[in-house]
Formats: C-alpha cells, structure tokens, sequence
C-alpha cells in the first residue's frame, strides 16, 4: 500500500493521533480534521463532530492502525467470511463424490483459503483499492452443481470399479482401483476449465471499459435494488442456520447489538507499556470487536451447554445442531500442513457446455460486484469509486477467478457482502485491515488443522451472525434512496417492481426446475442461472426501467447523487484513493495511458463526473 506522507497517520498507545473522520486528506487542505488523543477518552463533542462529516469511522480507509490492531481486525474478517468461504468445498463435497473424504475437503477448504487470501490482496493493492475481502462465489455453485449434474459426472455407486467410472470419461485406458481421488480430481478439473475461460469474460470487461460506459447509465434507482436483494435473498440461508436453535442464533445477535451499538461509546481502560512505564488508556473496545465478541459469546455458550451435554445429542432433535462435537472429526482428519499449488489436481479440462453455463455465474457475480463496490465505499467513508475504479475491480475480480481455476478451489472469487456490511457495524474501514486479512488467509490456509477448527462453529450462531450482516447490507441498499424523490410515483414503480420481481422470480425458477427447454441445454443453463440470481433480476428492471422511462436527473436522483459526490470528493478527499501505487508520476507522464479505461490517468481527460 502507497501512502504518501501526509496521508500516513501515527498511531500509537497515550500517543496523540489522527484519525480522520470520513476520508485521509492531505495535510496541506484546508478542511477540519478530527483530533483525538488516544490517551484520553473520545468526548461526545468529538464523536458528534464526526459524524457532521460523514461516516463515524474509528479507522477510515487511509487510515493505518497499531500492528496488533490489524491482526485482531483481520482476524474478525476471517472469522465473518469463515462460514460463507467454507459452505463452498462442503456444498460441492457430494457432487464432487468426496462426501466422506474428509481429507479432500480439508485440502479443498485449504486451497479456497489461500487463495482467497492472495484474491484479496490483489484487490485492496491494485484493483478498486477499497477494503474488500474476496471469497468464494454463491454465484458459481448453481452452473457447478449443473455441470456435475450431467450423467458423465455422476458418482458411481460405492459397489461399482473405480476404473470403470474414469475409463467412460477419459475414453481410453483404465486406472487402478486404488487411485480412488481420480474420481473427483476429473470432476473438479471440469469446474477448473469451465471457470478458467469463463472468466476471461470478467477480464475483458473491465479492462476494455465496457462495465464503465454501462456505469454511466447506472443510477440509484439501479443500485438501490441490486444490493438490497444481496442482503434480501439470503433471509433463506441465514434462517436454515438460526433455526438450529433460535435461542442461540437470538443471543448472538443480541451480543452483536449490545456491542456494536449499545456499548459503542463505553471506552475499555486497557495498559500498556510505554517509554519505559506504564500506561492507562481509554479504548474503544467493544465497537472494534463487535462482531468477533458476539459470535464467540454464542460459541462459548454452546461449548458449555455440549459439555454438560444440555443440547439433545441424537441429530434428529431441535437443538443438536447447536452442538460443537458435531464436526470434530474434521479436525481430527485435516492435516497438519498443506501447501497448494497450481495444477494440484491435475490439468483443467474444457468443454463448450461448460463454459457457457459458467458465464451466467460470471455476469451475476459481475453485477454483484459493482453493487458490493459502492455500499463497501460507503460504509468505509470514501467518496463513490470513479469509472476506472470499478473498471480495474472488474478486471482484478476476472484475474482472480482465473488463479482460483489454477490452483483447484472449484469455485471462483468475488466480493464478500458480509465483510463490507462488518465495517458499518466495527466503525473500522482501514484498507491496511483487510490487506492483514488476506495474509492471515493465506498462512492459515496453510494450517489445515487450525482452519477445521472453525468447522466447529454451531450454525446457530453463524445464522445469528448473518442476521445482522445481512440487514445491515439490505439498509445500506435502502438508503441510496435518499436521493431519489420517493413522492413520484415512476420511482415507487420502478423500485418496487425491480425489487419484487428480484424476489419471485428467482424463486418461481427454484420450485420449478426443468421448466426452461429451448432445446438447446448450453442455453437453458444460461437462462436458468441468470434468472435464480436475485441481484441481476433486480439491478437488470432497475436499469432497464429507469433509464427507459421518462424523468428528469432531479427526479430521478441523479443530479442529487451527483452533486453528493462533487460535495463529498470536496469536504473529505480527491478520489487519489483509487489510484494504483508507485504508479501515478509514469502514468501521468505518458499520453498513451490516458486512453485506458483502467488507468487513473483515463479519469482526467475521458471520465465524465462519476454516477
């Protein structure tokens, strides 16, 4: 991370220290900026005064907290996208024929964590450069579980030769029986393909421009559905996971509102050691771990109630999912270490059909994305990321789909919406955090035995996490509406349509499967896959109609949301946080790069005032 020295913040322990409320500036500017010493307790006055200016961040994104801050913070990361990262190579396991290797899904779990670890790196360094996590994609399981679902992929029956299961899909030869691991290795070589050439698609969208000249077009009136039914259409997921045990899943969220909210101006005395003595200070504690505090509340609780052994111990009763035992073998069966590498599995292998199925995931995962961007700059305090931003985000997000099909995740990397909701909640919106995040990613991904641990996580308390995250992200959807006059009824039209029909529709396709039959099944897995994802139902009505029916800029919101990021890029920063590192004096000095969509340089002579 490039910071220059104006922008650098010196933070340490009865130290006094900047920290700027909104936006790091230059030193140099004019504007107010938030003083705060860490020795004494933040005043009210002070807490008001941030909040006149934009976001009340504790950490804002320039912002550079103490080491041992950000490996707490970033653990808190991990552990919210934990659940979402694993449910991946565990929904793939039966598809894959690995339901009982638990071997395999612990080196599958290993690699999606390693390279979400170096996804997210990537992100936060070169691509959009805003605090975004990357993880597995739910986008990609639909075209994944479809593709495993044609008859050559299916798993043989335990009574069946495993060579008899390969020889049909390679055509020539037989194998050992021993060599049981070629029967998923083949099965997620195909998913490695599919997604290797898929994603080439991410890449030339964003790097050509294409995503930017559409972004033009793209109002609040696009933006605010889209990212309310990324929080909306997991209400399923997160109550199969609470209605483990309501009880738990209730405590967890409480403990989350307590924290987060009731308890967020109560400063923790804490002691440190300092210039040769120790020192008493004020810390804001509970507002910085929320997240983290609460899960591990709920988590202790249920450790408890198992080892006294309250909760019902036969699967089939209300309340054993709540045990902690329940995944213990998983530990047990992981290994202690586990490098991964490209090709692990093998070489990928391609097919038409495949391909084409994957892309619908890669278009949803798209819309998703540029969704995510904007509620993420929100929420950490940054003015609304430029066409070149979301251009190069794109780009990267492509680029990382293409190393996860490398190295064998089965799935591919996009933008984690529970981790962006999490800095709303923690007040934390350091890039530095997040950049801390995708390093614990990657050596923990090598631990295997310490990543299986987490497995032991009761889904209660994971679903009473989703609770909030998932709100919180539906909200931030709702309040890009404070632009748009809601008294005219083209607006309500447009909303309310574009919102509900991101609901029915997804779900008609559900409790329907097979109803799609053009004859063509590449085709019909396209349709399928676009119309069962809720985000791209409802950002697809939302632009169509608002930029098809007439309305003024006024009425429609542009000119307010507009004028919000001439007034935000004015009182908080210059967009110079988007600008890639190291890069900005070559960039400036040759012309040729002014006429690449990707570049910075592209903002001063081609952009147009960012929508």
């Amino acid at each position: 991370m490039h910071l220059s020295t104006e922008e650098k913040v010196e933070l340490g322990l009865g130290e006094q220290g900047t920290v700027n409320p909104a936006f790091g500036g230059n030193d140099g500017d004019e504007q107010p900026q938030l003083t705060v010493n860490i020795g004494e307790s933040h005043t009210e006055e002070s807490l008001e005064e941030t909040g006149d200016k934009g976001v009340d961040l504790v950490y804002s994104l320039n912002d550079r907290p103490p080491w041992y801050l950000c490996i707490l913070l970033g653990f808190q990361h991990y552990i919210l996208a934990f659940g979402g990262i694993i449910a991946v190579p565990l929904i793939l396991a039966e598809p894959l024929c690995i339901k009982d290797n638990n071997v395999a899904k612990s080196q599958l779990i290993s690699t999606i964590f390693f390279v979400s670890g170096m996804c997210t790196l990537l992100q936060t360094a070169v691509g959009t450069r805003l605090p975004i996590l990357q993880g597995g994609t739910f986008s990609f399981i639909t075209p994944t579980l479809a593709i495993l679902a044609l008859p050559k992929w299916q798993c043989p029956s335990p009574s069946a030769p495993v060579m008899m299961s390969v020889q049909m899909q390679n055509g020539s030869g037989t194998l050992q029986p021993e060599n049981s691991d070629e029967v998923w290795m083949s099965r997620i070589r195909e998913i490695q393909g599919a997604i290797l050439v898929s994603s080439l698609l991410q890449i030339v969208l964003g790097f050509s421009g294409l995503v930017g000249l559409v972004l033009r077009f793209i109002g609040p009136l696009a933006i605010a559905p889209t990212i309310n039914l990324i929080g909306l259409s997991l209400f399923i997921e997160a109550g199969k996971k609470s209605g483990g045990h309501w009880g738990i899943a209730a405590l967890t969220v409480c403990l989350i509102l307590l924290f987060s909210q009731y308890l967020s101006k109560v400063e923790v005395p804490m002691i440190a050691y300092k210039d040769k003595k120790w020192k008493v200070f004020q810390y804001p504690l509970f507002k910085l771990f929320s997240a983290l505090f609460g899960m591990c509340g709920g988590w202790l609780l249920c450790f408890l109630l198992t080892i006294f052994d309250v909760l019902p111990s036969k699967s089939d009763e209300y309340g054993f999912s709540a045990r902690t035992d329940i995944s213990l073998d998983a530990v047990t069966n992981s290994p202690w270490f586990h490098v991964p590498y490209p090709g692990q599995w093998g070489l990928p292998t391609v097919s038409l059909s495949s391909v084409l199925g994957m892309m619908a995931g890669v278009l949803a995962s798209t819309m998703e994305s540029i969704g995510d961007y904007y509620a993420c700059a929100r929420l950490s305090g940054a003015p609304p990321p430029p066409t070149h931003a979301i251009n190069r985000g794109i780009a990267v997000e492509g680029i990382g789909c293409i190393l996860a099909a490398l190295w064998g995740t089965g799935n591919g990397t996009t933008s984690y919406s529970q981790n962006i909701a999490a800095l709303g909640i923690t007040k934390v919106g350091s890039r530095l955090v997040l950049q801390t995040t995708g390093i614990l990613m990657i050596i923990l991904g090598i631990f295997g035995k310490f990543g299986a641990v987490f497995i032991t996580i009761p889904d209660p308390v994971i679903g009473g996490m989703f609770l909030v995250m998932f709100g919180m992200i539906a909200a931030v959807g709702i309040s890009n509406l404070q632009y748009v006059d809601l008294n005219s009824s083209r607006n309500l039209l447009i909303l309310g349509f574009s919102t509900f029909s991101g609901l029915v529709l997804p779900t008609w396709f559900h409790s329907n499967p097979g109803i799609i039959d053009t004859g063509v099944k590449e085709l019909d897995q396209v349709i399928v896959v676009l119309f069962t994802t809720h985000m791209f139902i409802g950002g697809f009505f939302g632009f169509i109609l608002d930029n098809t029916i007439p309305g003024t800029d006024k009425e429609r919101g542009i000119k307010s949301w507009q004028d919000k990021v001439q007034v935000e890029s004015k009182n908080m920063c210059d967009q110079s946080c988007y600008d890639i590192p190291f890069c900005s004096g070559v960039l400036k000095r040759f012309r040729c790069f002014q006429f690449l969509p990707f570049l910075p340089s592209y903002t001063a002579t081609q952009e147009e005032t960012p929508k």
